[in-house]
C-alpha cells in the first residue's frame, strides 16, 4: 500500500507537470534587462544600475548588476544592492561591508533585491515579527550608515541575472562576494575605499569561508577595481562541505559512502531534504557533466528540476511536502551513480583548504541542527593547523540556526570596529581542540 500510494503522488505531480507549459518564474523589468545582456567586461564590472527608495535614515541604495565567475572559470551576471551614507566620503574612502545572504532557493526571482523594500534590516522567514515569505534584508544596515560604512548585498548568480544557480558551491557565491566589493569600490557615488570585511550567514557563512580562502581571487589584475584589502571575514553559523567529506575523492567506494552519509544526514525532514535536493541541483548547475538522475530516481529528478528552478526555499518544501508527504524519500535511487565525480565537483566547490587571507570569527549556536556546529569546529582546525587567524564564538543562550543572526550582531560589529580601527583579532586556535562542537 506504501508504493502504491507513493506511485500515485509521483503519477499525479508528473501528470500536473506534463499538462502545462513552464517557463522561468517572472521577474521585474531591472531583471529582465540584466538577464540579457552579456556577461562581457571586468570582474566586478558594473552593467547597470538603478537607483531605489530606501527608508534607511542617512542612507542611499542601487540595484546592481555585475560581472563575476564560477568555479569553472565560466563569467556571469550577478544582482545585488549597494548602500552608501549621505555626504562627502573621507579621503581614504569608506569601509566596504559586503554581506553573503543564507537560502532563499534557486529561482530566478529568489534574489533578496527583488522583493518590494530591499534595503531593510534582515528579516527572516520563520522568526516573529516576519513578514514576508522569504528572507531579505541586511543584517545590521542601520548601525553601518551611522558608522560611515558602504554595504553591498550580493543575490549570488542565478538569482536575478540569469542562469542556474550554483547553490551550495560556496567557492562560486565566495566569488560574487568578493566581485560585489570590487563593483561597490567602483561606484564614485558610494565613497567607498578598498578596506572590506565580509560578513554572511548559513549559505553565505560558507560563501564567506570560501572567500577568504581565496588569495589569488582577491589579487587578481585587471579588475574593475584592483587591490580590494579583506581585513576580516564574518561567519555566522557557516556550512563547509568539504570538511565533512574527508577522503571522500580517492576512490569509488569511498566516495559512495561519503556520498551516502550527506544525503542520510540531510532527509530527516522534508524541510531537510528539500535542502539537499536543492544543493545537488546546485552542484549540478555548475557541473555539467553530473545528472540529477545519478542521484534522483528518473521521476524524482523530473519533479524537483521542475520544482527548485521554479520556487524558492519555503515554497520548495510546501511542494515537497503537499505531493510526497512523509514519502520524500522514495525520490532518492537505492544506489547513486557516478559518485567520485560528485564529490570532486562538490569538495572543489567547497572552502579551499588555505589558510585564510584575513581574521575570522564564526559565531554558532548549540540548539543548530540546520548547519551542524561541528563543521565550524573541524574547519577550525584545518585552518588554525595552516596558521590561520581563526576564532570561534558558541552565542549565550539556546541559539537555534535562525537566531544565530541577531544573537550575534553586538559581537561582530564590535568585532568588525576593532579591525577597522586596526587592532589585532583574538585567536583562539590554541584552545580549538578542547572546544565544545
Amino acid at each position: 500500500m506504501k508504493t502504491s500510494l507513493t506511485a500515485i503522488a509521483i503519477s499525479t505531480f508528473l501528470g500536473l507537470l506534463s499538462s502545462t507549459v513552464y517557463a522561468d518564474p517572472p521577474v521585474p523589468p531591472f531583471y529582465e534587462d540584466v538577464i540579457k545582456l552579456s556577461p562581457s567586461g571586468k570582474l566586478g564590472q558594473v552593467l547597470k544600475k538603478e537607483k531605489i527608495q530606501t527608508s534607511i535614515k542617512g542612507a542611499q541604495a542601487w540595484k546592481i548588476a555585475y560581472i563575476s565567475s564560477d568555479i569553472g572559470g565560466r563569467k556571469h551576471l550577478v544582482t545585488g544592492l549597494v548602500v552608501a551614507p549621505i555626504g562627502a566620503a573621507p579621503k581614504e574612502g569608506r569601509p566596504i561591508m559586503a554581506w553573503a545572504h543564507g537560502t532563499t532557493g534557486a529561482a530566478q526571482n529568489c534574489g533578496p533585491s527583488q522583493v518590494l523594500n530591499p534595503v531593510s534590516p534582515l528579516n527572516e522567514y520563520f522568526l516573529i515579527g516576519g513578514n514576508s515569505w522569504t528572507d531579505y534584508g541586511i543584517p545590521s544596515i542601520e548601525e553601518f550608515i551611522k558608522e560611515g560604512y558602504v554595504i553591498v548585498a550580493t543575490d549570488y548568480q542565478g538569482l536575478g541575472g540569469g542562469g542556474e544557480h550554483q547553490y551550495a558551491l560556496a567557492a562560486t557565491n565566495g566569488m560574487d562576494m568578493i566581485d560585489s566589493a570590487r563593483a561597490a569600490s567602483s561606484m564614485t557615488e558610494t565613497g567607498a575605499g578598498k578596506k572590506a570585511i565580509i560578513y554572511g550567514w548559513s549559505q553565505g557563512g560558507g560563501a564567506v569561508l570560501a572567500a577568504a580562502s581565496m588569495p589569488d581571487y582577491l589579487s587578481k589584475k585587471g579588475t574593475i577595481a584592483d587591490g580590494i584589502e579583506l581585513i576580516g571575514a564574518v561567519a555566522l553559523a557557516p556550512d563547509d562541505i568539504a570538511i565533512m567529506m574527508p577522503n571522500s575523492t580517492s576512490d569509488e567506494a569511498s566516495a559512495q559512502k561519503s556520498l551516502s552519509g550527506i544525503i542520510k544526514m540531510f532527509t530527516g525532514n522534508v524541510f531537510d531534504f528539500s535542502h539537499m535536493a536543492m544543493s545537488m541541483w546546485g552542484v549540478r548547475a555548475g557541473n555539467p557533466n553530473l545528472k540529477l538522475t545519478d542521484i534522483f530516481t528518473a521521476d524524482g529528478a523530473k519533479a524537483l528540476d521542475e520544482v527548485i528552478r521554479n520556487k524558492c526555499m519555503h515554497a520548495v518544501a510546501d511542494t515537497l511536502n503537499f505531493n510526497f508527504g512523509t514519502q520524500y524519500k522514495t525520490l532518492l535511487k537505492d544506489q547513486i551513480t557516478n559518485p567520485l565525480e560528485w564529490t570532486k565537483a562538490m569538495v572543489k566547490g567547497s572552502v579551499n583548504p588555505v589558510k585564510p587571507v584575513a581574521p575570522v570569527v564564526i559565531y554558532w549556536g548549540n540548539k543548530d541542527t540546520t548547519n551542524p556546529p561541528i563543521m565550524g569546529k573541524l574547519y577550525q582546525e584545518q585552518m588554525c593547523k595552516l596558521g590561520g587567524n581563526i576564532s570561534r564564538v558558541e552565542l549565550p543562550g539556546d541559539q537555534s540556526h535562525f537566531t544565530t543572526p541577531g544573537a550575534s550582531a553586538p559581537l561582530y560589529r564590535a568585532w568588525i570596529k576593532d579591525r577597522l580601527a586596526g587592532k589585532g583579532a583574538t585567536n583562539n586556535c590554541q584552545q580549538a581542540s578542547q572546544l565544545p562542537s
